[in-house]
């Protein structure tokens, strides 16, 4: 599984694959958490390409959460289609990740 890695505006900006499972979850949390280090702690998770995430997947996202507030970071979610909306509803994640409708709100929001 490959991220895709970018900066726009000198914030960390990554797209995450279609799928996010207990398959390719591991290495989706060592990249992020490398990404996060390399940096200075603020990323933004750009969803719109993946359709499906369990609670592997969850726990990426909250690891590399945890990985930026330890640099006073933070990881800001975009793109994210009804389904992924309702599992953060619903597992409450939504009240601890600050969520955009896209990549372009979610970066600016760092400013």
């Amino acid at each position: 599984m490959t991220l895709t890695h970018q900066q726009q505006s000198g914030i960390d900006l990554v797209e995450l694959p279609q799928r996010l499972i207990m398959a390719n979850a591991s290495d989706a949390r060592s990249d992020l958490k490398n990404i996060i280090e390399q940096g200075d702690g603020r990323l933004v998770i750009d969803l719109s390409a993946t359709e499906y995430m369990d609670s592997s997947g969850l726990a990426a996202i909250v690891s590399a959460l945890q990985a930026a507030r330890t640099k006073n970071g933070d990881v800001y979610l975009a793109g994210m289609n009804d389904t992924l909306r309702a599992l953060f509803e619903l597992t409450q994640l939504h009240k601890i990740c600050q969520i955009f409708d896209d990549t372009e709100t979610a970066v600016a929001a760092f400013s």
